[in-house]
């Protein structure tokens, strides 16, 4: 392949230049315009969702999210280990403690089973839990935010991958206290950079709104009683993100046939095994990713860049980083064992089945030839 074929690049809609022609027009390029108000709109319509603000970034909607509702230094806020940083940096930011639990392998997301145990046993209680749909993929939500309930804590859905999916007909994110959605480059809906923070909490999303426009009061002149953060989306930006969620059914129905052929042309080779989706969910499958069970994933990715095609290990654990070795958790060993046998492959929306027949070709042999070598 001449052209290189990225893990999941950004793939226009046909309007963005139209739209940020009128923002261009109304000289509104600032945090402020009709296109922010809209975009907040759209992502209402489209999830159901009662509040929506727009940010500069997943993280910075997260980060609101903690502070609104009262994370301080040394509490714990509960975190998927098996997820991007991006997900759990705002727990630093607070002064908190990140405690990580582990993935199950029905959902490769956060295990129910360990959530209840570590409630049972933990001596301080949590005061927040930041839950990521890894991939594009549902957790089991209804189960969890009941847990949270019961037990008074906060539930904050990293749904930054999974814009989209469904659970039981309801859109992730919109379990939670708060939901977080994420609009980077690599996103099924980029506009470049930015995030979403919904909630059917109005008075929530005010104070989002208030910290976000650095925490100005009511006053003709700039008057602070509070600290607050730059955190507002641009209105050049959320044009970009109407036009991109004119699409946003076509772009998961693209993603999921990409999972589709995958498993279409790999399904022979039995030593693959592919990220599951619960019965009552559906996905918006952003990334297809799978496990191999005897191949060392690297040899894939060495052989995958010799065709100039980019793949990506699954996200390596938050436990395991570095930054979090004195942090607390409750893991079984699932996150680790798909960390070191599972790979992301090209999932780009603009790739064709011949794209993805040429990708899984290249796969299969380095697998026979891994294999024979072996003996």
């Amino acid at each position: 392949m001449n052209k290189r074929i990225f893990l999941s690049a950004p793939h226009m809609s046909g309007n963005e230049l139209k739209y940020i022609e009128k923002v261009f027009e109304s000289n509104y390029i600032a945090p402020m315009g009709e296109y922010v108000n809209k975009f907040e709109e759209s992502i209402k319509t489209y999830t159901k969702s009662e509040n929506a603000l727009a940010l500069s970034s997943g993280t910075a909607a997260i980060h609101l999210a903690l502070r609104i509702l009262g994370v301080r230094e040394n509490d714990d806020v509960l975190a998927s280990t098996f997820t991007f940083i991006g997900s759990v940096n705002a727990i630093i930011y607070q002064g908190a403690n990140p405690v990580f639990l582990d993935s199950d392998e029905e959902t490769w997301n956060v295990s129910v089973k360990l959530l209840k145990k570590y409630l049972q046993s933990c001596k301080k209680k949590p005061k927040a839990f930041i839950l990521t749909h890894l991939y594009g993929q549902c957790a089991n939500i209804a189960e969890i935010a009941e847990v949270c309930h019961q037990n008074s804590i906060y539930l904050i859905e990293d749904a930054a991958e999974s814009l989209g999916a469904v659970f039981d007909g309801k859109h992730t994110g919109t379990f939670g206290d708060f939901g977080i959605y994420s609009f980077n480059g690599n996103k099924i809906l980029t506009t470049s950079g930015g995030g979403m923070l919904i909630s059917k909490n109005r008075t929530y999303i005010d104070k989002a709104l208030f910290y976000a426009t650095q925490a100005r009061e009511h006053e003709i002149y700039y008057e602070h009683n509070d600290y607050g953060y730059n955190y507002r989306m641009s209105n050049v930006l959320a044009a970009i993100g109407v036009a991109q969620m004119e699409v946003i059914e076509e772009r998961i129905e693209k993603k999921r046939q990409i999972f589709d052929w995958y498993k279409k042309y790999l399904d022979e080779i039995d030593e693959i095994d592919f990220m599951p989706e619960l019965p009552n969910s559906r996905g918006n499958r952003w990334l297809t990713a799978l496990t191999f069970q005897k191949i060392d994933y690297r040899k894939i990715i060495e052989a995958l860049e010799r065709i100039n095609v980019e793949s990506r290990p699954l996200w390596k654990p938050m436990h395991m980083q570095p930054l979090f070795k004195n942090s607390d958790n409750l893991l079984d060993g699932t996150s680790e064992k798909l960390f070191n046998k599972g790979l992301c492959l090209a999932s780009s929306t603009t790739m064709s089945e011949d794209d993805i027949q040429a990708i899984s070709k290249v796969i299969k042999e380095t697998i026979i030839k891994e294999r024979n070598a072996l003996g």
